[in-house]
């Protein structure tokens, strides 16, 4: 979830994060949005984005292809986020004539929270949030995420900047890894409209995966692309947890429960949806999370490694007579549309950095291991969408 300032006087507006939807989607009935917002067939749709999707009648219908398909009207209103050095909280910076697609509640429904009133498209699109920043302000066609694992202490976005990022005295930017973002090579020319064109997502190439330093036993191949434009490792705020294939989600669970049993972990009765679950009295705390067996995401080298420690590969469960951590990974199916997904419950406490200009993502791995998260930026109480 993220907050953003619509319309004019500002109104704080909740929204799901989604980095596979090329335009934000939203409830125009919510109290946070109001009838003066212009239609984006009129004459003042003079920005370059609105041109791009405008006509001279009442404007065609942007979709976002999920199922079922979720489709809006384009209207244009404004946009208006806190502006940082990095450091400290400033001024609500304007960003007039703001492209997004009004739709109806009930076609939401299932889709968002109930306290959310859209999506925020942060997608490879020139009506994304990132592009019309950029567009308007004449910044790096860039963003960065640092999702907090705490429901009390909300994480931060930046958008225009690649850094510093400050919390306390320390400049998260300088922890970043980086490695290829890759576009799908059968969607090269797509339009900005459609949902299900995966050039509107953001993929890595994820080479290997390794438990406790140990490489799984799978098909490699099952990671590239195939020429249909299947395949590939994507990133998703909106996949709860990573998915694998099944080949590779039991070769990893299997891997992962032997590694386990090393340090005196067995298996206890499987929770839905997860398969491998371990009782929680038997399981040590560390500043890293749960004590378990670490899964390296090893990028276009061994030297290139998204770590993951027991506070992202672990889902804790606490509900009736329930105390259990399971491995945070679900059966993608014999056949998914992508190989890996990287679901939000992975992206917590990391920096991760969009850096369209140069076609990387830049990632800190968890950021519990310098003793810090990312709850713990202090540019306002209430705001967790930063601009610069």
């Amino acid at each position: 979830m993220i907050t953003v300032y619509l319309n004019t006087p500002p109104r704080p507006t909740n929204l799901v994060l989604d980095l596979g939807a090329s335009f934000t989607l939203m409830d125009c009935s919510s109290a946070a949005y109001h009838s003066s917002s212009t239609p984006c067939g009129s004459s003042f749709c003079s920005s370059p984005p609105c041109k791009k999707v405008c006509s001279t009648d009442s404007g065609p219908l942007l979709s976002l292809t999920r199922k079922p398909p979720l489709t809006g009207q384009p209207f244009i209103g404004s946009l208006s986020m806190p502006i940082t050095d990095g450091r400290n909280p400033g001024r609500l910076g304007l960003i007039p004539k703001f492209v997004l697609s009004c739709t109806e509640r009930s076609l939401l429904k299932g889709v968002i929270a109930k306290d959310a009133a859209g999506l925020a498209g942060l997608g490879r699109s020139n009506l994304s949030i990132p592009a019309q920043v950029s567009n308007f302000t004449s910044q790096n066609s860039v963003f960065a995420l640092c999702l907090s694992g705490s429901p009390s202490a909300p994480g931060v976005a930046f958008f225009g900047s690649t850094g510093p990022y400050f919390i306390s005295e320390i400049d998260l930017s300088k922890f970043l890894n980086y490695t290829p973002l890759l576009p799908n090579p059968s969607t090269r020319g797509s339009t900005v409209v459609s949902y299900a064109n995966p050039s509107n997502e953001y993929f890595i190439g994820l080479t290997d995966i390794k438990v406790n330093g140990k490489a799984i036993d799978f098909d490699r191949a099952l990671l590239r692309f195939n020429g249909k434009g299947n395949g590939g490792t994507k990133l998703s705020t909106v996949t709860p947890y990573t998915t694998l294939q099944s080949t590779i989600f039991t070769a990893l669970t299997e891997a992962f429960v032997n590694e386990s049993s090393a340090l005196n972990l067995t298996v206890t009765g499987a929770v839905k949806p997860f398969r491998v679950c371990y009782k929680a009295d038997d399981v040590m705390s560390t500043r890293v999370g749960p004590s378990f067996p670490t899964v390296d995401l090893v990028l276009q080298s061994d030297d290139v490694i998204w770590r993951l420690f027991g506070a992202n590969s672990m889902v804790r469960i606490f509900r009736d007579d329930v105390d259990v951590w399971c491995l945070g990974v679900l059966d993608g199916g014999s056949y998914p549309k992508s190989t890996v997904v990287i679901g939000g419950h992975q992206m917590e406490e990391n920096l991760l950095q969009f850096d369209l200009e140069s076609k990387r993502l830049g990632f800190s791995s968890s950021l519990l291991v310098h003793g810090t998260m990312c709850g713990n930026f202090n540019f306002t109480t209430n705001n967790n969408l930063i601009i610069m």
